[in-house]
């Protein structure tokens, strides 16, 4: 009985490890949280397609892709929750302002937010506080002209404009040659924290191009 119930947790812990789905997860299971937020005008342009979706309409600038719970290596996904799959409608009007999209916002609870072990109301007024905790330099982003920048210098910026906020605790996303996300780690209190493992996921480009949201 020992033996197979060390050869359980070995399983689990081997699938949280790798990101492997279907292992459920509690509030203090995982380590920490990444808050991720998506650069609109480079996500809008990738697929003409999406001209038509409101984030593209009304030209956003960061939206909030997510809030992952985060282990020091790998990351819960898809877990068993008993709240329900899909958001309400009531949900989307609090949080329409960093996430317009109510199949994101599905997308990201049940892939990401139903392992952070909290009701879906709880899990998606920590995702709108945690990105009201940002400061986004506006020289960079306000989305009014195209920019390129260093990466080193996106993450100086950021690092400057949010005290505490270290260089090992950001994480800049590209896709092309363009900004496509930033990626902060943050403790389960919204503080910001270190990432080893995030950081070194960092964009490899020495500079990325911003489009602008004109």
């Amino acid at each position: 009985m020992r033996a197979a119930c060390r050869l359980l947790t070995a399983l689990a812990m081997a699938a949280s490890a790798a990101g492997v789905t279907g292992f459920a997860a509690k509030a203090d299971t995982f380590d920490f949280y990444v808050l991720s937020l998506s650069w609109s005008p480079t996500w809008c342009a990738a697929d003409a397609e999406r001209g038509d979706n409101r984030q593209c309409k009304e030209k956003r600038r960061f939206i909030v892709h997510g809030l992952w719970p985060q282990n020091e290596r790998g990351w819960p996904q898809f877990c068993k929750s008993s709240e329900p799959d899909r958001v309400p409608s009531s949900m989307m009007r609090e949080i329409g302002d960093v996430m317009p999209s109510i199949g994101l916002a599905g997308h990201q609870w049940r892939k990401h937010g139903a392992c952070s072990g909290l009701t879906q109301e709880r899990y998606f007024r920590l995702l709108k506080e945690a990105y009201g905790k940002i400061k986004l330099p506006a020289v960079i982003f306000d989305g009014k002209i195209d920019r390129k920048l260093g990466v080193d210098e996106i993450e100086n910026l950021m690092t400057r404009a949010n005290p505490g906020l270290a260089r090992d605790g950001v994480a800049i996303s590209c896709d092309g040659g363009q900004l496509e996300e930033i990626r902060i780690c943050m403790t389960k209190s919204l503080s910001f924290k270190a990432c080893d493992e995030v950081d070194r996921k960092s964009c490899r480009a020495k500079s990325v191009s911003i489009p602008s949201a004109q």
